[in-house]
């Protein structure tokens, strides 16, 4: 059974219609807007097209539980915007939950999102949190001598959370997506999973 307390991401992506990208933008500004005041809601980020590429759009929402996750799912906000959008994009979104480390992880721009390596994620972040505790630990050992050990520690771990969260992880993420996301096997047995209509 899914643990409904562990954080969740949700990464949608959609192809918009030419010419509709101002407007699309605006229905998504204002769905972010209205969906931050929802419990639990931790942040969205969005990963525009690029100048040549298609026209599409992936959106990474987060929620500090499935729980809350489902309330938005379930809203009339979410009812509302779904009824909004239809004019600006082309198709049902593409979809994609993920729990745990994955919540640092946002997919490159206008890929498909598959399952990402847990193990590889773990590598990034293993090295990621080594080269900060080496460098901001000992930054803050040398400005803060004389404080008392639990304050230089929380003082290192505040400024090692905001420097991942807001500088590292997005750009860690663009330079790492295509091997933390590698692409399925052309002769996967498997089909890939339908749509969900009418996602967000």
């Amino acid at each position: 059974m899914a643990n409904t307390a562990e954080a969740v991401t949700v990464a949608v992506t959609r192809r918009v219609k030419p010419g509709r990208e101002a407007a699309y933008e605006a229905w998504l500004e204002r769905l972010i807007h209205e969906a931050s005041a929802l419990p639990g809601y931790l942040g969205t980020n969005v990963h525009r097209p690029p100048p040549t590429g298609p026209r599409e759009y992936t959106s990474v929402f987060r929620f500090d539980s499935l729980d809350n996750l489902r309330a938005f799912e379930e809203s009339d906000l979410r009812r509302r915007a779904l009824a909004q959008v239809l004019d600006h994009v082309e198709a049902d979104a593409r979809w994609e939950k993920m729990t745990g480390l994955e919540f640092w992880f946002s997919p490159p721009p206008g890929l498909v999102v598959p399952q990402p390596s847990r193990f590889r994620m773990a590598l990034v972040m293993i090295a990621v949190v080594y080269g900060l505790v080496l460098s901001i630990g000992q930054l803050v050992g040398l400005v803060l001598a004389g404080a008392p050990g639990p304050l230089r520690l929380l003082v290192t771990i505040v400024i090692e959370v905001f420097l991942m969260t807001y500088v590292l992880m997005p750009r860690i993420t663009r330079w790492f997506a295509r091997w933390i996301y590698p692409a399925p096997a052309p002769h996967a047995s498997s089909p890939p999973p339908h749509p969900r209509p009418g996602s967000a």
